[in-house]
């Protein structure tokens, strides 16, 4: 009879409705096609290649995989995820029966002068016996509570899942952009290098004219003035690299040290139009934007969480062993204790409706946030791809005339020294005119640093890279 019981209780169990909304994505307008894409429109992006086809440098593969491997912060987000995982698991063993064996001692001793009217004063009433078997537990999940809690929970846990790949993709772009900033640091420092080099060689020159009274105190001056301009130059730069060093070992999860080098900032190339996709995609491809919506989904659980308390919650509980004052009569036939069946345990709130609704409005409200969030989390991933797509486009520009002015002031710089040397001009117009292609080349680096930058950021906003 009781078998048949339980074999009735099953279904109504598996069938009983779960309270509260069922989840249903909020609608969000994408736009035909990024601000500042393409005209082409095409559905293929920059984000479907690889990370390690991306960057055409093997130094630059090789840190950016021992980053993947020993980054603390992508190590902690690791964690988390198995941390949800846990609570998940939890969650679902709450769905099914609890089967455990149960052990009990009792000791007691009333007393005889005290309630017990019946009893002669001085009889021993001292008790003590052994209890031991089987119990069971379960909840009746007829109104889904324990369900929308595993909805919850595994929401929860996906969502640490995508945000461990928003680290992933976040630790890509971290990396390649240190080491490009790296090699930047070091074109500079050649530039100053060479920089120091000519205004030695230019100061010798100077002093070589001013004993020979073909020039001025004036001139050797300034001649001076350009060296230490450039020597300065070094000392800072070489404080940027040591820094950035720095920060990319810790990237690595290494302590500070050298950072190997590749390719020289020159020599990587990067195409004219870069292919976005659609921005229907994104919101399948972002990390950010699909941890949200998790977000979103185990915050709407709760509202059926928190409904549910409204109806009874009924459990069975049941128990099958012996009781004996002896132990070693423990586990024979008269010592045979049980329940009788399973025992049907019915809480009912009545006083505390109050409690209840209060707990749904929170639940209600804690959605309609995780709702704002998801979709202002859409808006700025749609303004971060349109944002590096213009600066990409218009730094490539920059740059572009950028090496055209840098052109002009090589050879302002090679007439002016011509003059100069043939007397028909002052040491004041080289001099210019060196620092003016010193200040060039050094912006030129750094525009071809911002495009670079401009370019991983683009496959960043795009979600590209965690795969």
């Amino acid at each position: 009879m009781k078998a048949r019981v339980s074999y009735l209780l099953l279904p109504l169990v598996a069938t009983g409705c779960a309270v509260g909304p069922n989840y249903k994505r909020p609608a969000v307008q994408a736009p035909g096609q990024y601000r500042g894409a393409p005209a082409s429109g095409t559905a293929a992006s920059l984000a479907d290649a690889k990370w390690f086809d991306l960057f055409q440098d093997e130094t630059l593969k090789q840190l950016v995989t021992a980053a993947l491997e020993h980054n603390f912060d992508l190590g902690i987000a690791s964690e988390r995820v198995l941390e949800a995982r846990a609570r998940f698991r939890i969650s679902q063993a709450a769905q099914f029966p609890l089967l455990g064996v149960q052990g009990q001692f009792t000791a007691s001793r009333p007393s005889s002068v005290g309630s017990n009217t019946g009893v002669e004063p001085g009889r021993l009433l001292d008790v003590s016996y052994t209890q031991a078997g089987v119990a069971l537990a379960w909840e009746l999940d007829f109104w889904g509570r324990v369900r929308r809690l595993k909805e919850s929970a595994r929401a929860q846990y996906l969502a640490t899942e995508e945000g461990r790949r928003g680290v992933v993709v976040s630790l890509i772009g971290d990396v390649a952009g240190g080491y490009f900033t790296l090699r930047e640091g070091d074109l500079e420092l050649d530039i100053a290098g060479r920089t120091r080099d000519i205004a030695e060689q230019n100061l010798k020159l100077v002093q070589l004219r001013h004993d020979r009274g073909a020039a001025t105190g004036l001139d050797v001056h300034q001649a001076e003035q350009f060296l230490y301009t450039a020597t300065a130059q070094i000392a800072s730069t070489q404080r940027d690299i040591d820094q950035t060093e720095n920060a990319l070992s810790l990237l690595l999860g290494r302590i500070p040290g050298d950072i190997a080098r590749g390719k020289t900032l020159d020599q990587f190339t990067f195409p004219a139009e870069v292919p976005p996709g659609l921005p229907s995609s994104l919101l399948e491809r972002r990390p950010d934007i699909r941890q949200a919506e998790e977000t979103l989904i185990a915050a709407n659980a709760q509202i059926g969480v928190a409904k549910a308390l409204y109806f009874p919650q009924i459990s069975l509980s049941g128990f099958v062993g012996g009781q004996s004052r002896a132990l070693s009569e423990l586990f024979t036939a008269p010592a045979r204790d049980w329940f009788g069946g399973p025992r049907a345990e019915l809480l009912l709130p009545i006083f505390n409706a109050s409690q209840i609704r209060a707990g749904v409005r929170l639940s209600e409200a804690q959605k309609r946030e995780m709702v704002l969030t998801y979709q202002k989390t859409i808006y700025n991933a749609f303004r971060e791809v349109s944002d590096a797509l213009s600066g990409y486009d218009h730094t490539r520009q920059q740059r572009s005339q950028q090496e055209l002015l840098v052109n002009a002031l090589t050879e302002t710089t090679r007439l002016s020294t011509l003059r100069y040397q043939g007397g028909r001009d002052s040491y004041l117009q080289v001099l210019d005119a060196e620092r003016n292609l010193f200040q060039g080349q050094l912006a030129l680096a750094r525009l071809r640093l911002q495009e670079t930058l401009w370019f991983v950021q683009i496959y960043r906003a795009l979600g590209g890279g965690w795969q």
